[in-house]
């Protein structure tokens, strides 16, 4: 019962300040398949060492943080845990083969509270894509992406 109640206090918390957390769809807990996460190393090795086809990567956070630091290549389609962003995800992907390798990430909190790629694999999955990987980034994009010295750029562009 009171863990309960401390959701709903947080979203509603969140949803005065703007953050908004859809209560009925989000959960920082739910579970993604092991063979929807890639390491930092692994896809920064496919960026930079690698011959194969370059994935699409994807910013499903908030914009600020996008500006700050983001990997190099990356659209941003954020916040997926706000409709908004889920629309615009929807529109950066609309024109993507549905087979074609797309990467999500957002690196604003350890992975286990993100409130933002959860919900982006969830609509993309829905949408037919078959190869979406989430970027597992344990405690935030700065500690596990930049400072390990991975293709990362600042500004709005990509």
């Amino acid at each position: 019962m009171r863990r309960g109640i401390s959701r709903n206090l947080l979203v509603f918390w969140f949803t005065l300040l703007g953050i908004g957390i859809p209560a009925a769809s989000y959960d920082a807990q739910q579970l993604l398949p092991s063979q929807a996460l890639i390491q930092p190393q692994d896809l920064a090795d496919l960026l930079t060492h690698s011959n194969r086809p370059r994935p699409t990567l994807i910013y499903a956070g908030f914009h600020s943080l996008f500006i700050g630091a983001h990997i190099k290549g990356a659209i941003f389609a954020g916040p997926d845990s706000k409709p908004e962003g889920i629309e615009q995800l929807q529109s950066v992907v609309r024109n993507i083969p549905r087979s074609h390798a797309i990467v999500i990430y957002c690196g604003c909190c350890p992975f286990d509270k993100c409130p933002n790629v959860r919900p982006a694999y969830s609509v993309l999955r829905d949408a037919g894509f078959q190869n979406v990987k989430v970027l597992h980034i344990p405690m935030n994009l700065h500690a596990d992406w930049v400072e390990k010295g991975y293709p990362t750029t600042k500004g709005a562009g990509y």
